[in-house]
This record gives structure tokens, sequence and C-alpha cells, in this order.
């Protein structure tokens, strides 16, 4: 990219951060002398935005444009227009569920989820978007056969949608030990078991590497084994679910190159909550670590 181009950005994202009062702690802008980074391409990387609250979505878009990429994780329908005026991919979608607790292994909730899935999809489709989350709710004392069971059972129903317009419906991984306590969905067997019983390219999991170090552990193993059914990744350092640095205890990049090797092509967006004041350095460096 030209040199002037370049400045340009960078002054772009500068008035962008001081302009706002509440992003203070933005005293030096050292980091980013460098940037954008000069990234390997082998990893596809995003932002979860409920991660950087002090940021419009405006603001982030620049951001990681400026860092060197252009995806970001867990907004809905009201915000794809702004992306688009940016340039910048929704690399998973939202908007269609009823929340984490409220999934689709209760089937008194399968009327309105398959009403909201089926009108979603294809706006996620015209905007030219791929994935879509979805959860698989809390136990509420239901065994995990039989929450296993009805989750398919509704699944099956938006999938001939969601094969028409080439929308994946990715259910995350969560750990239930820490931040999600009864998710049913809190082990990659499970969910892998799941798919097989779903039956379509079009169903995958949203394998998070922080929420199943905490609740399985076995990470590259675990990828290592079941990649075909794993179709977009979250990081976060742990303990703490905070920046990949020197104090948790994720080895990320050996995580990365494992995904790597499985001929993996598409987006590992980082939700973490940064501790330090300079987010965007805390951001940078995160995908620094992670780019194999």
């Amino acid at each position: 990219m030209p040199n002037a181009v370049n400045r340009s950005r960078r002054e772009s994202l500068k008035k962008v951060l001081l302009g706002g009062a509440a992003l203070g702690g933005f005293s030096s802008f050292d980091w980013k002398d460098e940037m954008p980074l000069k990234l390997k391409g082998n990893i596809n990387h995003g932002v979860c935005a409920w991660t950087m609250p002090d940021f419009s979505l405006d603001e982030l878009c620049i951001a990681i444009k400026e860092i060197g990429f252009n995806a970001i994780d867990i907004v809905g329908p009201e915000t794809w227009d702004t992306l688009k005026k940016h340039g910048v991919e929704c690399s998973m979608c939202n908007g269609a569920e009823l929340g984490i607790p409220h999934g689709w292994n209760d089937p008194q909730y399968h009327e309105q989820l398959i009403k909201n899935y089926s009108e979603i999809i294809p706006v996620v489709a015209k905007y030219g978007f791929k994935n879509l989350i979805c959860f698989s709710g809390n136990r509420n004392g239901m065994d995990d056969e039989v929450g296993m069971k009805n989750c398919a059972e509704g699944l099956k129903k938006i999938m001939s949608l969601a094969e028409k317009h080439n929308v994946v419906i990715q259910m995350e991984l969560l750990n239930s030990k820490v931040n999600h306590p009864d998710y049913m969905c809190d082990l990659s067997a499970w969910g892998v078991e799941l798919c097989k019983m779903v039956d379509s390219a079009n169903f995958k999991l949203l394998y998070d590497i922080y929420h199943m170090q905490i609740d399985e552990g076995d990470i590259i193993r675990t990828i290592q084994t079941n990649h075909q059914y794993f179709g977009h990744y979250h990081t976060a350092g742990n303990p703490g679910r905070n920046e990949l640095d020197e104090n948790q205890e994720i080895n990320y990049p050996a995580v990365m190159r494992a995904i790597v090797e499985t001929g993996y092509k598409g987006y590992v967006s980082h939700e973490f909550i940064p501790k330090s004041k300079d987010k965007l350095a805390a951001l940078s460096h995160a995908v620094q670590v992670c780019d194999v």
C-alpha cells in the first residue's frame, strides 16, 4: 500500500480515537508505527465486537483495518450496513438466537427459533456473509442425550434453508465450569455427536479455545481429530479471559499451527477482554501471537 495511504489511515484512526472522551489512555501511538501488520495469511483474523465496548462500530472497523485484518464477530443485521461501508466481513453473525440459556435443546423454543432463523438466514446470505451462531441452551435438569436429540430435531427444520443460502449454522462450545453454568454444549464430543446427528455440511461447531481449555483441555489433539466439525474458532487467555500473553496457559502459536495444518480456511476471532488501557495494542499483539 502506498505510504501516503498508510499515513492517511493512521491519521484517520488517530482522530477517531482522540475524538472520544471514553477512549482515555491512548496517550501513545508508538505501537502503530508498523501498522498494518505484515501478516502471513495462514490465519484469517477477526475480533468479537463485544470485547471492545469503548469503540463504536465505525471506530472498530477503522481500527482493525489499520492493524491489518477485516473481520468482526457477533454483530447482528442492524450493524451490517456499517460493516459493508468499511469493507469489513461479519465473520460470525448473530441476531436469531434467544440468548445462551434458551436454545435448541428445549422444544418449547423451537417454534420461535425456527421463525427467527428462517427470517435471518436469507438476510445473512443477501449481505454476502456465511456464518450464523446458535446455542444449545442450558440443561435445566435435562439429560444430555435427550437434549442432543431435541437440538437435532429442531435444527434439521432449518437446514434445508441454510443449505439453499449457503449459510453455516454454528453452535458455540462454551464452558459450564466458570462462565456459563449448566450450558449443555460444553464438551466437544457432545457437539461432534450432534453434528453427526444433524448430518449437514451447513451445521458445524464454533470451537472456542478458551472455553474448551477450561472444560476439557487437550486442545490440539481435539482439533486434529475433529476439525471437520469445527467451522470457526475463538481465542482468549486462560485463566481470566484476557490477553494472549505470558500470564495465561494456552500455547496459542502451537494451537494455531495445528489449525493451519488441518487445512482450515475460515476465521479465528479474538474474544478476549483486554486488561491494558491500550486495547488496540492488546489486539494487535494477539494477532501477532496467532499469526503463524
